[in-house]
């Protein structure tokens, strides 16, 4: 597969790589001068680690989504955006600095980005819909570098790329490949500079291998697997900022972002999606995705390609296209059920059929939780899962799924049987029932 999009999309040099859990990491390089080493750049992928970096900020009580940046950044305009619209791109702020940057090739330092920012156009009102922003991401890095007492790029360097181990992720690349534009009508390549984008490094500046990415990727679609312990986020984070928070295109309604991560939800009865960034610098066209949800899914599934070229789409679709191969050719090995421990006494009589709505429900325990589904649901739909509320053994908190947030109360009879039950206000029930109290 990579071979065919390097030789039909006329991409001097790829590099591919997938990562799983189960299996040795895999990597393939295929042009020019190219080897497992070689760092290509990676754009606006770059975003992902920006945006984690502001969700660390926000976990250890540095900012809240809901601030506007002016309470942390210096601005002499836009003052009243919020960090979380800027994260996902719903600020409204037009997609670049102030100025031609994309035709001079010549990008602002820090100060002059602050300096003009005045100069910078409000292009939509904010929460309207999705307007990308390569402006908006390069404010929160910096925003981030003011409140760690540092730059973007250290700030980088010693809250991810370090404790991650990304040691062939880099600002200023020691290895480059060479990027391309390659002639439309004939078969020349025309080599792109390096360009360093300054103030705008942050949203795309960064360089890495496609082994370096696609552990990246995985992180994103894993983190319970690839970071346990939580020394970059913690789990229960990455998942929030795989919360869709808008759709990318108001027509197609086909694919959405999250805080700071592109989701593409698979067609299937089945939730899954992939989740990353694609990047674009002159000369080069990357993308980097892990896929998230799905039987046959391995844990920790990732996959990167990153081409020298400019044109090339291919390159882009290529992360996609490997994630699906993988499942379908060498899907995850299928774990052997054991039996586990019973349900506690305490909530044994609340397993079983239940009625809510009208609506009949099984409530069940699985690996030390209480589950609850729809008969009606399809079989792969993820249940609700509850967990106890700390202080009240009646009461459970859904933690996931059908009506996640709220509460389970549960109520018994003389003899402590749990006779009826109340999810989200809703009364449940062992018979059916109206909801005038009529049992049919």
């Amino acid at each position: 597969m990579a071979r065919q999009v390097q030789s039909e999309a006329r991409v001097p040099a790829l590099s591919v790589a997938v990562h799983r859990a189960d299996r040795p990491l895999w990597t393939f390089q295929v042009g020019a001068g190219v080897d497992a080493g070689s760092q290509l750049r990676m754009g606006s992928i770059t975003k992902t680690f920006t945006a984690v970096l502001v969700m660390q900020c926000r976990d250890e009580g540095l900012l809240d989504l809901d601030d506007q940046i002016a309470r942390h950044l210096p601005v002499k305009a836009h003052g009243e955006l919020t960090v979380g619209r800027m994260l996902s791109h719903l600020s409204g702020l037009q997609r670049e600095p102030f100025g031609d940057v994309w035709d001079t090739m010549q990008a602002p330092d820090v100060e002059g980005l602050l300096a003009r920012l005045d100069r910078a156009e409000q292009v939509l009102r904010p929460g309207l819909r999705f307007h990308y922003s390569n402006l908006a991401i390069a404010l929160l890095g910096h925003l981030v570098g003011r409140l760690r007492g540092g730059t973007w790029a250290e700030v980088l360097q010693d809250r991810i790329l370090d404790p991650f181990g990304l040691h062939d992720t880099a600002v200023t690349p020691e290895r480059p490949i060479t990027g391309y534009q390659v002639d439309a009508w004939s078969d020349y390549a025309h080599p792109e500079p390096p360009t360093d984008f300054g103030a705008v490094g942050p949203a795309a500046q960064l360089w890495s291998t496609a082994a370096d990415l696609a552990r990246w990727a995985a992180f994103l679609a894993d983190p319970r697997e690839m970071d346990p312990n939580g020394t970059v986020l913690s789990a229960a984070t990455v998942e929030e900022m795989r919360v869709p928070q808008v759709v990318t295109e108001d027509v197609l309604w086909a694919r959405g972002f999250g805080l700071g991560l592109v989701l593409h939800p698979r067609p299937g009865g089945e939730r899954i999606v992939h989740v990353g960034h694609d990047g674009a610098m002159p000369g080069f066209l990357a993308g980097a995705y892990g896929r998230a949800g799905g039987s046959g899914t391995p844990r920790a599934l990732g996959v990167a390609s990153l081409g020298s070229s400019g044109t090339a789409g291919e390159i882009c679709e290529l992360p996609h296209e490997l994630l699906e191969a993988v499942v379908e050719h060498d899907p995850a090995d299928i774990a052997p059920w054991v039996p586990g421990p019973q349900a506690p006494p305490r909530y044994r009589a609340v397993l079983g059929r239940w009625w809510g709505e009208g609506f009949e429900y099984a409530f069940s325990w699985h690996d030390g939780m209480l589950h609850a589904r729809s008969i009606d649901a399809p079989g792969k739909r993820p249940p609700a899962v509850f967990a106890p509320v700390d202080g009240e053994p009646d009461v459970f908190r859904t933690v996931s799924g059908r009506e996640a947030g709220e509460l389970l109360r549960l109520t018994r009879d003389a003899d402590g049987i749990v006779v009826r039950m109340h999810w989200a206000t809703y009364r449940f029930t062992r018979g059916q029932e109206a909801f005038d109290g009529h049992q049919f």
